[in-house]
């Protein structure tokens, strides 16, 4: 009580200033007020603390709240009905002149001003308390047995028991006595006083019951104001009759779907939503309220739990497509290797019957790994509502589904969290839905985090969050649509934490007991939510038992039919359970309408126009760095000579496609610049703040847009947003650039989970292309070797691989691999690996002859040198990738063997390229061959290439190895050792002796 005391103290020794007229006790609304010295209005009154020294100024206020309490501010109207309540039985309820009263008045104003200021300051402070914590202590789990947040501490500022009212100054005998409500609550509904006692019960009702609400750390006083409204006005979370129904009928297609599951197929993994039912009327209720709102797509990603159950019931998708991938004999029609049915996403069009309006909803195919459809559903989302126009969020949405454990443990949360609120990546608010088991497979939340809630990281962006039972299913739809509702008023993401069990193990098969037996003994004692709220509802005369029967057996006749019908089901089409379809590009069955690739070269016009553009400033009066202009001049004098580097081939390859109307994306760390200051594309006004230049956007008049955006540092998080970004149109490049090449390796799991996979797994195209500058590592599969070179070998190779992998040593190259990655009939991930030291290395660059009409993209680089005028007097053939190659034709020229040894550059790695490298065999065909990296041996693409050279020559040459050693390290932080390791390498390369009398 010692800060309400000296509050008071500083109120009461005027310090609070003559003029500086407070709005009164905890910052009430300000009343207009009648000053009695002065007869006009003077806005607000100075509270009675303020000004109890003075006597005749509280007689003149007592004599104006006598003839209208509306004459004074509400902070004296409390004061003097205070003081008139303590009066003797005959004043009490009297509002009149009493001298005895007056002498109360003025006798005991000092004290008595003192304690109705600590009085409702304490009030006041007693109800903030229960705003920020009373969710400690709301009634969360359904089984009864921990604490949602893990700590059975009671809060001392919660009134749980009459003796913690000391806690405020405050006993027993003030239960009875009204207080004036501040500002910043709802709890009075019409009222702006209430005795203590209901302020008390009410804010148990808001904040301690079935839901637990998580909102004070926000830092927006609307947004605050917001919620308290939504959570504390009396009476809100009402329903009607309509809608309980609607909330039963929904409840039992949820529990009866999972309980034909069981019986149909009780030995079957599943993964079922036993024990938060709730999830799928929870759904069901954002989506109509988002429709309601205006949303028309929602893009979902969800871990297995319950995954069968929102196909079937908020998808809706075909039961018998359902039940017949139980069936261990359906065969897939589809190349590829399929994925198990707990994994697969959907696509589905249709009209909500809530809003009688067209809705479309997406749930993304997912792997094991939890949380790593996260970003990958945010990326979907921007791209949708890029393409749309939708720069608010109001047509477009997500909502991501999460585990109470992979929520907390998962550091992809965090990153997709850190997503939310920048401008390239927001998707103007996500609405997060965890289904809260209380325990990940067999680990106690106790030792699962350090965090209280499972939630917590949502705080980091403030994101209120609702903690609800999951028992209650009205209070779940009520949470839906307080967060539906948010998320079209602030667009701004939300949590909702279903707090529940896990009715079975981790999978149906699995044996809780043997880990959490006190846990699972409850839950066996459980009754089921849907037979709670079918009694409830019976009992209220809202349904009758019958009716109710008469829905239960509807929809397990629904079930039995849809089964029946499955059995007819021979062929798995995977086809039909694809979550992005691109149905204007394929053909109808999905395939590709042509198996060949025109040119990629361009016009001559094409070329100086945007080699004028990258190196001007089209903004008049900007003024750049003098390094940036020293950039454009030089390459301004590249264009002249035409001539190209490395920039200025990116520059025409992204130029080119925007001419054509292809959107072009580049993300990453420090890409506006590029992290070796090569690139350039936004331009900063050294003069004016946040004044910035994109000239890749002023080209033509009817382009495509450019986008180029700085991420956050996170390759984990934006690989995965760029790569859903990049599945909803075929005509857009999207390129993700890592700010080092080895740095893809915290975002492994998106590369071999979906990049890699996601076509033989989900049948899913993907054109998503990686920018991996001095990349050390292969990161390639296999691809057939026994091929026939007939047809349009390179395109019909190029289906047929899981992913493209390219080591461009030229500008022009690269320009062309880049164009062929829209120009091609489908879309494979392309991978490349960029250089460092050849972005300004002048025997790196191509001319623009090299980009001329009718040229394209160079699987193999032949050597057109010296040893072309005898090849069958070339003793050894120098197969390499990258820029190792300048370092080798550099020693050769110094060792003057140009005629001796041939260096052949192999540009695509995967899929290999047979029938060049087989015609380059062919054609030296006394050479040795050898192939040389400057990676270690146990690194790189030796591994990889060996076989596929020796397919080539059918075993009948062995391919030698030149380059570094293996080793642990992709490389030494010494420059010495660095260099001495080079020139051990170099030295095998030219000794063409080395490996005589040596086995492989």
């Amino acid at each position: 009580m010692s800060q309400f005391r000296a509050l008071a103290g500083v109120l009461r020794s005027g310090r609070a200033g003559g003029s500086q007229w407070l709005r009164g006790c905890g910052g009430g609304p300000a009343r207009r007020w009648v000053d009695p010295r002065r007869g006009c209005s003077s806005g607000t009154a100075p509270a009675p603390s303020a000004v109890v020294s003075s006597s005749s100024y509280v007689e003149e206020m007592y004599f104006a709240w006598l003839e209208d309490p509306k004459n004074v501010h509400e902070t004296w109207d409390a004061f003097f009905r205070n003081i008139q309540a303590s009066s003797p039985s005959g004043e009490a309820g009297e509002r009149r002149p009493s001298a005895l009263l007056q002498g109360r008045v003025l006798s005991h104003s000092p004290d008595m001003a003192q304690k109705v200021v600590e009085d409702h300051l304490a009030v006041h402070t007693l109800i903030r308390a229960y705003q920020i914590r009373g969710h400690h202590v709301a009634q969360l789990d359904p089984l009864g047995i921990l604490e949602a947040d893990l700590d059975s501490f009671v809060p001392s500022d919660l009134i749980t028991s009459l003796d913690k009212l000391g806690f405020y100054g405050l006993d027993e005998s003030d239960l009875d006595r009204s207080f004036q409500l501040p500002p910043t609550t709802f709890i009075g509904g019409g009222d702006t006083t209430l005795p203590l006692r209901e302020i008390i019960r009410r804010l148990e009702t808001s904040y301690c019951s079935h839901i637990g609400v998580e909102f004070m750390f926000i830092n927006n006083v609307d947004q605050c104001q917001w919620i308290r409204q939504k959570i504390e006005t009396p009476g809100i979370m009402q329903f009607t009759n309509a809608e309980k129904r609607t909330l039963l009928a929904r409840l039992i297609r949820s529990t009866r779907f999972e309980d034909f599951l069981a019986r149909k197929w009780s030995s079957e993994k599943r993964f079922g939503l036993e024990g938060c039912e709730v999830l799928i009327p929870a759904l069901k209720t954002i989506i109509d309220k988002s429709s309601a709102a205006g949303i028309d797509s929602v893009i979902m990603g969800m871990p297995h739990r319950g995954r069968l159950n929102v196909l079937a019931n908020v998808i809706r998708k075909d039961l018998d497509q359902i039940f017949c991938q139980f069936d261990p004999k359906l065969e897939a029609a589809d190349e590829g290797s399929g994925d198990v049915k707990y994994h697969l996403g959907m696509y589905h069009e249709r009209i909500n019957r809530e809003t009688d309006k067209n809705i479309t909803l997406s749930l993304m195919a997912n792997p094991s790994h939890l949380e790593a459809v996260d970003p990958v559903v945010q990326g979907k989302a921007k791209a949708e509502q890029f393409y749309r126009g939708d720069t608010q969020g109001k047509k477009v949405m997500s909502i991501l589904m999460h585990g109470d454990a992979a929520f907390a443990g998962q550091g992809v949360v965090y990153e997709t969290f850190h997503l939310s609120e920048l401008p390239s990546y927001t998707t103007h608010g996500t609405i997060h839905v965890v289904v809260n088991n209380q325990i990940g497979f067999t680990t106690d939340p106790r030792v699962a985090r350090s965090s209280p809630y499972p939630t917590d990281v949502a705080r980091v962006v403030n994101a209120p969050i609702f903690h609800v039972n999951a028992d209650d299913p009205e209070a779940v739809m009520y949470v839906c649509r307080v967060a539906a509702e948010w998320r079209t008023t602030f667009n701004k993401d939300v949590v909702i934490d279903l707090v529940s069990y896990r009715r079975f193990g981790h999978n149906e098969m699995d044996e809780p007991m043997f880990t959490q037996p006190l846990m699972y003994k409850q839950i066996r004692r459980q009754e089921h939510v849907l037979k709670k709220y079918s009694d409830k509802l019976i009992a209220e005369g809202v349904v009758t038992l019958q009716e109710f029967e008469e829905e239960v057996a509807k929809y397990d006749k629904i079930c039995e039919e849809a089964y029946t019908s499955s059995k007819d089901e021979k062929i798995l089409h995977i086809q039909h359970w694809l979550d992005s379809p691109w149905p204007d590009f394929f053909t109808a069955e999905g395939e590709p309408r042509s198996m060949s690739c025109v040119p990629t070269g361009l016009d001559e016009e094409v070329l100086q126009h945007i080699g004028q553009t990258a190196s001007s400033v089209p903004l008049e009066d900007f003024k750049i760095h003098p390094g940036v202009s020293r950039i454009l001049r030089g390459r301004a004098e590249l264009v002249k000579n035409r001539q190209m580097d490395w920039a200025l081939g990116e520059y025409m390859a992204f130029g080119s496609l925007l001419k054509d109307g292809i959107h072009v994306r580049l993300s990453g760390q420090d890409v506006e610049r590029g992290t070796f200051s090569h690139r350039h594309h936004v331009l900063h006004d050294q003069e004016v703040d946040k004044r910035i230049c994109v000239p890749m956007n002023h080209l033509w008049a009817n382009q495509a847009p450019y986008t180029v955006c700085n991420s956050s540092l996170s390759e984990f998080g934006v690989l995965g947003f760029e790569l859903g970004f990049a599945m909803a149109s075929p005509n857009a490049l999207i390129l993700w650039e890592a700010q080092f090449g080895d740095f893809h390796n915290t975002a492994q799991c998106i590369i071999d989970q979906f990049i890699s996979s996601g076509q033989a797994k989900w049948v899913r195209n993907n054109g998503i292309v990686l920018l991996l500058p001095h990349g050390m590592e292969g990161m390639v599969r296999r691809n057939k070797p026994g091929y026939t070179f007939s047809g349009d070998f390179e395109v019909q190779q190029l289906n047929d691989c899981n992913w493209i992998v390219v080591n461009c040593s030229t500008p022009a190259n690269y320009c062309h691999v880049i164009r062929r990655q829209i120009l091609l009939p489908f879309r494979k991930p392309l991978i490349i690996f960029t250089p460092k030291s050849l972005l300004r290395l002048p025997d790196a660059r191509s001319s623009f002859d090299d980009l001329s009409q009718g040229t394209k993209f160079k699987r193999l680089i032949p050597d057109e040198g010296p040893v072309n005028q005898n090849p069958a007097q070339v003793k050894r053939v120098i197969f390499c990738t990258g820029k190792v190659y300048y370092e080798l034709a550099k020693e050769r020229k110094q060792q003057k063997m140009e005629k001796d040894i041939a260096i052949i550059r192999l540009e695509q790695i995967s899929p290999f390229p047979f029938d060049l490298v087989r015609a380059e065999a062919d054609k030296y065909v006394n050479a040795e061959l050898v192939w040389c990296q400057e990676e270690h041996k146990n690194m790189g693409y030796y591994d990889y290439v060996r076989p596929r050279f020796l397919t080539v020559v059918a075993n009948m040459k062995p391919v030698w190895y030149v380059g570094r050693d293996p080793a642990a390290a992709p490389a030494t932080g010494n420059k010495s050792t660095h260099l001495n390791e080079l020139k051990r390498f170099m030295d095998t390369a030219f000794n063409l002796s080395a490996f005589e009398g040596k086995d492989l």
